[in-house]
C-alpha cells in the first residue's frame, strides 16, 4: 500500500472516530455475512458504530505505543464506538457477544486506559451514566427528605394529640 493511500486511510479513520477515544475492539471475522449484517444493523439502531480496520493503521491513529494495545490489535479487528456512553457500549456489545457465539471482545480503551477482555466485562456490569445520575440525585435529595420527615413526624404526633383532646371535649 502506498504512503499516499495509507495517509488517506488514516485520515478517514480519524474522521470516523471524530476524536472518540472510548472504544471496544472486537473480532467479528468468524461471523457469517447474514449474522454480521444483522449485528451491524442492530448496533446502528443503538447509535453504535463499527469499523473493520487494518491493525497497524488503527494503532497509528490511536497512538498505540504500549504493548497492551498491540496485543489487542492482533488478528482481525473491528473497532466499536458510540452509544450513550462507554458503559452502555460495553453492555450492548457484551449482550451481543452472549447471543452470537462467534463474536469476541478483544479489549478496549477508555480515556487513554487500555482494557483487556475481563476489564470490559467488569465495565459492562457497572452502572451507566443515567443510573449514576439517578443514584447521585437520590443521595443528594435524601437528607432533605429525611429532614422533612423529621420535622413532620413530631408535628403529626402533636396534631393527633390535639385532635384527640378536641374529640374528648366534644363528648
Amino acid at each position: 500500500m502506498s504512503k499516499v493511500v495509507k495517509e488517506m486511510i488514516l485520515k478517514e479513520i480519524e474522521g470516523r472516530l471524530d476524536g472518540n477515544r472510548d472504544l471496544l475492539i472486537l473480532d467479528s471475522s468468524r461471523l457469517d455475512a447474514v449474522t454480521n449484517n444483522t449485528f451491524r444493523l442492530a448496533m446502528q439502531e443503538k447509535g453504535i458504530h463499527l469499523l473493520v480496520v487494518k491493525n497497524s493503521l488503527a494503532l497509528r491513529v490511536l497512538g498505540g505505543d504500549c504493548d497492551q494495545m498491540r496485543q489487542i490489535f492482533s488478528g482481525p479487528s473491528t473497532i466499536a464506538w458510540g452509544g450513550e456512553d462507554v458503559v452502555a457500549l460495553s453492555k450492548e456489545i457484551s449482550k451481543q457477544v452472549k447471543e452470537l457465539e462467534f463474536l469476541e471482545i478483544k479489549g478496549g480503551a477508555v480515556e487513554g486506559q487500555t482494557l483487556d477482555t475481563t476489564a470490559v466485562e467488569k465495565l459492562s456490569k457497572s452502572p451507566g451514566r443515567m443510573e449514576l445520575i439517578s443514584i447521585i440525585s437520590g443521595q443528594t435529595l435524601s437528607p432533605g427528605a429525611q429532614l422533612a420527615g423529621a420535622m413532620l413526624g413530631p408535628a403529626s404526633v402533636l396534631a393527633g394529640c390535639v385532635a384527640s383532646i378536641a374529640d374528648e371535649e366534644e363528648e
